[in-house]
């Protein structure tokens, strides 16, 4: 089974909040979950994003695999295995 750590949209229309989750990578978008680790809210001026570091960590070392936004995140973060 491949994890990986992702977005999963959340909030109204033009509206995005998103919330950071590991999820099997065949799972849809806002669909079923394994964990909830954060959240990210672009729409405030600078954009908040709050991680639970030691929950990242420990997946990313149990070979969890952040998606492209996911790891910019992690690295503006300095979240790093």
């Amino acid at each position: 089974m491949a994890v990986k750590i992702r977005l999963r949209r959340m909030g109204q229309k033009k509206a995005p909040f998103y919330r950071i989750i590991v999820a099997d990578s065949r799972s849809p978008r806002d669909g079923k979950f394994i964990a909830e680790i954060g959240t990210y809210d672009p729409n405030v001026e600078p954009a908040a994003v709050k991680v639970d570091e030691e929950a990242a960590k420990k997946w990313l070392a149990n070979g969890a695999q952040p998606t492209e936004v996911v790891s910019r995140l992690f690295k503006n973060a300095n979240i790093t295995k």
